[in-house]
């Protein structure tokens, strides 16, 4: 006869199967945790000099930002940037991944759309421009980067690179 998951099993058998639920769950946490480490050790390389590597490319920002969310309740528009750099006419928004991908990608320009509908219901005229940075970015998700309009910031040996998109950066 087979055993279903309404036949009341064996004692052993139901310990052994309540187990494996619970080494299940905690491998999902701690893997989380682990995705998680990367991701801050990622957004801690990054971070610190991001300022001085757009100045180099002429783009001057005095603010910046970790993990700014914006939640307008009224207009149902929510969301948090990685990093915010601004200044008086522009914001740059950034979002840092360990592996970049395609889905990321739109992701941001999602963000970056909302950013702009916020912006206009609160009177904001600045240009936004936006900036994706990953440990890991395949040519393919590379080359969406820069016809989307984005910054790409990437590793560069001991240090990072910017790399402007080609043409002019979209503004949003």
């Amino acid at each position: 006869m087979a055993i279903s998951e309404t036949t009341d099993y064996p004692r052993g058998l139901r310990q052994f199967r309540e187990q494996m639920k619970k080494s299940e769950a905690d491998f999902y946490k701690r893997l989380g945790s682990l995705t998680d480490l990367f991701g801050d050790f990622t957004l801690g390389m990054v971070a610190p000099k991001l300022r001085d590597k757009f100045y180099e490319l002429g783009l001057v920002f005095l603010k910046t930002a970790a993990n700014p969310y914006i939640d307008d309740k009224i207009n149902g528009i929510s969301f948090e940037i990685d990093i915010l750099l601004e200044n008086g006419d522009t914001a740059m928004l950034v979002e840092v991944k360990t592996k970049l991908t395609k889905e990321r990608i739109h992701s941001h320009i999602e963000r970056m759309e909302k950013m702009r509908r916020y912006a206009d219901l609160h009177g904001d005229k600045r240009t936004f421009l936006g900036a994706v940075a990953g440990f890991a970015i395949s040519d393919e998700v590379r080359s969406l980067a820069f016809e989307e309009g984005f910054y790409v910031i990437e590793p560069d040996g001991e240090n990072f690179v910017i790399t402007p998109p080609q043409g002019k950066a979209k503004e949003w």
